[in-house]
Formats: structure tokens, sequence, C-alpha cells
């Protein structure tokens, strides 16, 4: 029997560790702790690595979400459409603005937000529209933007979890007006601890975000706005300027495992694996599976030694924290089917083709069993 991890950072970090400790020793040295030359570079260097004019760093993507929908002015009584099925920060990052969050289904057959409910969910009090590039696949954006742009709303996209995905061809993060970045540890460019990024195409719009997340101002004891503290921590920075240039190879060792599961369950009626919408081209943040018997095969995968996850266990709409929605059970079908059969299967760049091999022949052994 083989222990296969569900994620494993010791191998990924293993080739960069020099770099890593170099860069936090310089950071110690230099003693320049808040903002500064390692956030400028880095922020200079993610933006030409987008293809953007700008980047700002920020505490969380949760933060970086909220400031820039404050940054969009909105506020109390608007209404800003999500995904039922993401992880609870994007909505909460709405809610924290004072906005009422408006969630809408995903599509069938694939885990992103469905364009049509969307459009049924527009009312005169929308003020914005945020897609969630779930899992590392992106939304269906040519149909989305097209319903913005009918609407004249805009589209900050949640970019925490496919840095690096592309939809025809143009990252994700690159199409909307707005988009945000994760880089907590397990994401595709994972840092050391929390932290994420903004863009916008707007420099008005940018400049706002950059002075909320900065106490309201540009320089220091000139506050033009009330804002708050939500800013990317300069060893976060160097650090995350080792792990930049190697997020391509990484996004495509992803891409190989995710290949490896497909060639190996394609097989095995039982699950449906993941589909790849048109014009997409993943990152596999996880990889999930949908299983008639989830928590059955779960524990047979702990028994041989295999840690899965559950990305997400429950949709929002059925969170006690939105009970007050009213949507219960049957609101958002699509979205609850997903949470009650998914299983995310071990992903992260260093997985071995063995290690996928054995995965894959445990699944098909409990099936055929």
């Amino acid at each position: 029997m083989k222990n296969v991890p569900f994620l494993d950072l010791s191998r990924q970090h293993a080739p960069i560790k020099k770099a890593l400790r170099a860069a936090a020793r310089r950071v110690v040295d230099g003693e320049y702790y808040i903002g500064g030359p390692e956030v400028r570079d880095f922020e200079t260097e993610m933006a030409q690595w987008m293809g953007v004019k700008e980047v700002c760093g920020v505490s969380c993507a949760t933060m970086g979400l909220f400031a820039t929908l404050k940054g969009l002015g909105v506020g109390p009584g608007d209404e800003v459409i999500t995904t039922v099925h993401t992880a609870i920060p994007t909505s909460e990052s709405i809610t924290l603005t004072g906005a009422r969050v408006v969630f809408a289904d995903i599509k069938e057959g694939f885990f992103n937000i469905d364009p049509d409910d969307i459009e049924r969910k527009i009312t005169a009090k929308t003020k914005a529209i945020v897609p969630v590039h779930l899992y590392g696949q992106a939304a269906d954006m040519d149909t989305i933007l097209k319903i913005a742009a009918k609407h004249n709303l805009p589209v900050v996209e949640d970019c925490a979890q496919a840095q690096g995905a592309r939809y025809r061809k143009k990252y994700v993060g690159t199409m909307g007006q707005a988009a945000v970045f994760s880089f907590f540890p397990s994401k595709a460019l994972g840092g050391f601890g929390d932290g994420g990024a903004v863009t916008a195409r707007d420099p008005d719009l940018m400049k706002r975000i950059r002075m909320l997340s900065n106490h309201g101002r540009e320089e220091k004891y000139y506050h033009e706005i009330e804002g708050f503290n939500s800013r990317l921590d300069a060893i976060q920075a160097a650090l995350l300027r080792v792990c930049l240039p190697h997020l391509d190879e990484w996004n495509a060792a992803r891409r190989r495992v995710a290949g490896w599961y497909k060639e190996r369950l394609g097989e095995v009626e039982q699950l449906a694996l993941p589909a790849v919408a048109d014009g997409c081209e993943p990152i596999w943040h996880v990889y999930v599976v949908l299983a008639p018997d989830r928590e059955a095969l779960q524990q047979h995968l702990k028994e041989w030694g295999i840690s899965t996850g559950l990305h997400y266990p429950m949709s929002l709409n059925l969170q006690p924290a939105y009970a007050h929605l009213k949507q219960g059970r049957g609101s958002f079908p699509n979205a609850e089917y997903a949470c009650d059969h998914m299983l995310s299967l071990p992903m992260f760049p260093d997985l071995t083709q063995d290690e996928v091999e054995y995965i894959c022949e445990v699944i098909r052994g409990f099936y055929a069993a």
C-alpha cells in the first residue's frame, strides 16, 4: 500500500528552497516589511506575466474582492450576482459591502456559473456580476460579458483558483473590468501565508482599490478617503517573486496529471470526470469527479492510503450563514447535486505517474468489486 497525499507542497518547494530562504533573508536584512521594493517589484512582475498594466497586492483575495466592489461603488441597497457553488469568501466579500448577495446555479455538466441563470437574476438593483473560475477552469466569459454589456454591469473575475488558466487564449483576469487572485498556499501561485492581488482596466478604479486597501491614502499621513488595512506583506511578495517564474511549468504539470486521470478513469462508467468547456485551458486547481457513492469511495481510498478532499460538500444556499435568504434545498439543483456527489482526487504539480496509476487502480478495484 502507498501513501498518496492530497497535496504535497514540500515536493514543489524543494527545488527552490535555497532561493526562498535567500528572499526571506533579504527582507529581514533590509528591514522593510510593509510595502517597499519587494512589493513593488512583485506587482510589476505579475503585471508583466499577465500582460496587464498594473497589479495591486493585497492581504488576501477576500479583501481584494471587497476593495474592488467598494471601488466600484457597491454598497447597501445593491445586489451582486455570483455562483452558489464557491468558497464562502466570494459571497462574504459582497455582503461586507452592505450589498445583498444573489446566487446563481452552476451550468449542468460543469462546475462554473450558468450564464442563463445570471440573466434571470438581474434586477434594477444589480450592481455587478462576479463569476468564479472554479477548480482552475474559466467560466463562460463570452456569454457573461455579453449579458453584462447588455445590462451595463461591471464583471469582476474571481480568479482565486485559476491563475494561469486561459479562455479563448486569454488569461483569466484579463477579460472583465477587474479581477482578484489568491496566493493561499494551496493555490497555483501559492504563498507562505495569506495574500492576494487585484487588477483593473480603469486606472481610476485601480487607484481607488489601491487607496482603499491602504487606509484610503496614496501617501503617508494624507487620507483622501476612509479605507482599511489590506496590504500584501513584503516577505510574502519576496517569496512570491521566487515562485512566479515557475508558475507556467507548475500549471503544465497539473495539466499532465489531469491527462493521466482522464486516460485511466475514462472507462469507469460510475464516475463522471470533469468536463472541459469549449475554449478553456484549465490549470486544474483540484481534480473533481462525481461519484454516486462518494462517501464509500472516499473511505475506500483512505483505507488504501489515498487522501482526498471535498470542494465543496454544501452549496452556499444551504449554509447556516445564508439561512436568511430562505433558499433551501432544491433552489439550486445543479450545484446541490454536485455537492452531494463530488470528490476531489489528489492534485499537485509533483504528483507522479506511478501515484496516479495507483489511485486509479484502487478506484477501478472499488467499482469492480
